[in-house]
């Protein structure tokens, strides 16, 4: 571990033990699941915070292995021990992709689509174009790219095949099998009445399909397979935030399925007609 931490501080990254941890050091081998809270901090001498995970009401999880976007989180957590908390400066050269990688997660928190106003490109080209994020100081960090310190507590650490894998971490082919099953257990969590579980189903296979989608061109056939099977899962997801009375979300899901459907009637030269009956939930 201790030759860990000397790469990391040769490659532009200083760790700093504020609490130490207990026990020997975990095997990150890849596949190993670790959850953590973090809080992210602009270097200088205010430390201006931008995020916090116990804020956003969720610790954080990450796979090793899986290549996350933000490579040098799974780096500093290769040097800790659960329980242990620590603050890694990073140079800029390693947060480059942070503000992407924070806007999702700050969706994920307003229980919104992760993937919400990312554009059909990859993330490097998002950055050449400067496209808003919808954040004032996540655009300003992607402008101007600096140094960070993130604040990290390990509250544990799961060996491979210990854990039920969570979507986001899935490959492109697990998240394509995995919908149907997800889809499945929404409806039965429904019909036991447990609507804000059920939503959180529906929310995750959602959440699969898109990841997928996105990797499409908008109008293709695979990209219009995909739009298909999401129209469903949105619609029971809709259903359970009806009962929820969250109805803003509704109106704004409902609206952009009925838009849809809309202008496919109107692309296929047919006149309206109901498409969708009215059933007795999710289904």
């Amino acid at each position: 571990m201790a030759e860990e931490v000397e790469r990391l501080r040769a490659d532009g990254v200083d760790k700093e033990v504020v609490r130490e941890g207990a026990g020997p050091p975990p095997d990150f081998r890849d596949g190993t699941k670790a959850t953590f809270h973090y809080r992210t901090l602009r270097c200088g001498d205010g430390e201006e915070p931008l995020d916090c995970s116990r804020e956003q009401g969720k610790p954080m999880e990450l796979i090793a292995g899986k290549k996350f976007k933000l490579p040098v989180w799974e780096a500093a957590l290769r040097t800790m021990r659960p329980g242990e908390r620590a603050r890694f400066r990073c140079d800029a050269k390693h947060v480059v992709l942070y503000p992407m990688v924070a806007k999702s997660l700050r969706n994920i928190a307003a229980g919104k689509d992760p993937l919400e106003g990312q554009q059909h490109c990859c993330s490097l080209a998002q950055l050449h174009n400067h496209c808003s994020l919808g954040y004032a100081d996540l655009d300003e960090l992607q402008k101007n790219p600096q140094p960070l310190i993130f604040d990290i507590e390990l509250l544990k650490v799961e060996p491979p095949g210990s854990y039920q894998q969570d979507p986001w971490a899935m490959t492109d082919e697990e998240k394509l099998q995995a919908v149907p099953q997800i889809h499945k257990e929404g409806n039965e969590l429904y019909r036991q009445g447990k609507v804000q579980e059920a939503a959180a189903k529906y929310y995750d296979a959602i959440a699969c399909l898109k990841n997928l989608q996105m990797k499409e061109q908008p109008g293709s056939p695979d990209w219009i397979e995909l739009d298909q099977k999401i129209t469903p899962l949105l619609l029971n997801y809709c259903q359970c935030k009806l009962q929820c009375e969250e109805y803003y979300e509704v109106l704004d899901h409902c609206s952009s399925i009925l838009n849809k459907q809309h202008q496919g009637l109107l692309q296929a030269g047919e006149g309206p007609r109901r498409s969708v009956e009215r059933g007795g939930g999710p289904g």
